[in-house]
């Protein structure tokens, strides 16, 4: 066994675990506080600490953004001792920066972790993606079909009527027609403020009801979005979007040779991957973090695409460990 599937063995019992613990943590002091930037500064500043911890060489490849606007955890920035093998580590310590300013749902802290190598070094661009959750034929959904064609051959594989398919879409201006198209068919619509990692995550359990996730977000996102949905064998496909020549030039320096690719899920993380949320903000999946006296509470999963592992994780520590 190579000595990064050695470490991810041990990291998976808890450590990445613990990491997005310590972010979420940070983040929930900052609940309802109508501050997003300094909820996401609080986020970053305690995911950074805890990934100095780690026995790694790890090298950041979805992070805050490129080193001139980012501070900490920007692209490229090795993290970890530097003593232990080579890691990438895909981020968002807030998703959801807004949603916890305002107290809303569904803000995470989030990591995956890969051999150096197995993640798509993604552009901070925007990315066209649809996704599905596991359990279905391979090419039951296309990123070049309509929503509507999507919601019937998903229809299909489930042997249910398009009404019982809901479809989980940001709720932006952009996507008018996706939600038009999806209501026409009778099928249900599930929108989301923000968070578009939760909202391909929300895919993965069934207990959620999301069958299907379609739009346009973060390229970033969706390669954390890719990592979970190794972990559970979901489906996804997706395309760079650019808006100017910057946009382009940026994806060039990430090593982007054909912008117009249309990416499946092994093209944005391949490998040995693991991913792991904390809940910020009380959620559909995963509870908020919880303040008591003296403890604080936490709900996190933990995943594994190798085994295929699923861990929920409920974590109650004494509030002095982040202090």
């Amino acid at each position: 066994m190579a000595p990064e599937e050695n470490y991810l063995d041990r990291v998976l019992t808890m450590e990445v675990g613990r990491c997005t613990e310590a972010a979420a943590v940070a983040a929930s002091t900052m609940i309802g506080r109508g501050d997003k930037e300094g909820a996401d500064q609080a986020a970053v500043s305690a995911l950074r600490t805890a990934f100095n911890k780690l026995e790694m060489d790890g090298t950041v490849v979805i992070g805050e953004g490129e080193r001139d606007e980012a501070p900490m955890l920007y692209i490229g920035e090795k993290v970890g001792t530097g003593n232990g093998p080579k890691i990438d580590i895909a981020l968002d310590p807030l998703e959801g920066t807004t949603l916890t300013a305002k107290a809303m749902a569904n803000a995470l802290a989030v990591v995956a972790m890969a051999q150096g190598g197995t993640l798509l070094h993604s552009p901070d661009v925007y990315m066209d993606k649809i996704a599905c959750g596991p359990g279905f034929p391979d090419g039951v959904i296309d990123l070049d079909a309509s929503v509507e064609d999507n919601i019937q051959s998903l229809a299909r594989a489930k042997g249910a009527p398009a009404s019982e398919i809901t479809l989980c879409v940001l709720d932006r201006e952009r996507h008018e027609r996706l939600i038009s198209g999806a209501r026409k068919l009778g099928a249900r619509v599930f929108l989301i403020p923000d968070g578009d990692v939760a909202g391909v995550f929300h895919t993965t359990e069934a207990s959620t009801g999301i069958d299907l996730y379609v739009g346009q977000g973060g390229a970033p996102e969706g390669v954390l979005a890719a990592a979970a949905l190794r972990c559970v064998g979901g489906q996804m496909q997706g395309r760079l979007l650019f808006r100017n020549d910057d946009e382009r030039a940026r994806a060039e320096r990430a090593g982007i040779a054909d912008l117009d690719r249309k990416y499946h899920l092994k093209d944005l993380a391949s490998g040995d991957v693991i991913f792991a949320a904390t809940g910020v903000t009380n959620g559909t999946m995963l509870d908020g973090v919880k303040w008591e006296r003296e403890h604080v509470n936490t709900h996190t999963v933990v995943m594994r695409s190798k085994t295929g592992t699923v861990r929920y994780i409920r974590a109650r520590s004494r509030q002095q460990i982040y202090e």
